[in-house]
């Protein structure tokens, strides 16, 4: 069975290499593409969705924005099973600070330079959210491409949705860019940031091992 993978805001796979799964289970993951000028968030799901061979039954996960697309790609081409990692089932569940962002259309406004990897601003708001205590977090966020962490937080911030049932949530208790407050997760990582599959992967695994057979 396959299993595609979408990393999260900025990750590519290296965010999710620690991750181990049943021999069974063959991994594709799926790398982001640079949204066109003003795309449309659903055309944009429409194209990330091409990488999946929908002729078989397949598995879908998805690590934090990729668990909003994943979930998106779902209503296009619907998976065996579907599991989100540090994300949301629907837009209720959203932080108040992305809440904010959609109401005031924050993001819109914020100079694209901003967005570049070079830029103090970003790296140490960037740092704040995910874990502030990993000094080798860059590592993992390699897509740097400005217009597409643009688009990209707009795209979060503005997303609405309605839960799908049978979506298996895993989050972390002190994710503080989706908090579980607002959620049910069905597993909770102990002592764990947004940045838990790299920081607890063991106990991920074993989780997942227990969904994807």
């Amino acid at each position: 069975m396959k299993l595609y993978t979408i990393s999260g805001l900025g990750a590519d796979e290296k965010v999710l290499e620690k991750l181990t799964f049943n021999p069974e289970i063959e991994i594709v993951h799926i790398p982001w593409l640079i949204p066109d000028l003003d795309e449309d968030f659903h055309n944009y799901v429409s194209r990330m969705s091409e990488f999946i061979n929908d002729s078989e039954d397949f598995y879908l996960l998805g690590y934090s924005f990729g668990g909003i697309i994943v979930q998106e790609i779902h209503k296009l081409k619907p998976a065996k099973k579907i599991v989100i990692l540090g994300s949301i089932r629907c837009d209720a569940e959203k932080s108040k600070l992305i809440i904010a962002g959609q109401k005031t259309n924050a993001v819109r406004y914020i100079p694209l330079r901003i967005f570049n990897d070079k830029s103090t601003l970003f790296y140490t708001f960037f740092r704040r959210l995910f874990d502030p205590k990993n000094p080798k977090l860059t590592q993992y966020f390699r897509v740097k491409d400005p217009y597409y962490l643009k688009w990209s937080m707009d795209k979060v911030a503005h997303w609405k949705f309605d839960k799908i049932p049978d979506v298996i949530q895993i989050s972390a208790d002190k994710d503080i860019v989706f908090p579980i407050k607002n959620s049910q997760p069905d597993f909770v990582i102990k002592n764990a940031t947004h940045l838990f599959p790299v920081t607890k992967a063991k106990e991920v695994s074993e989780i997942l091992k227990m969904i994807f057979v």
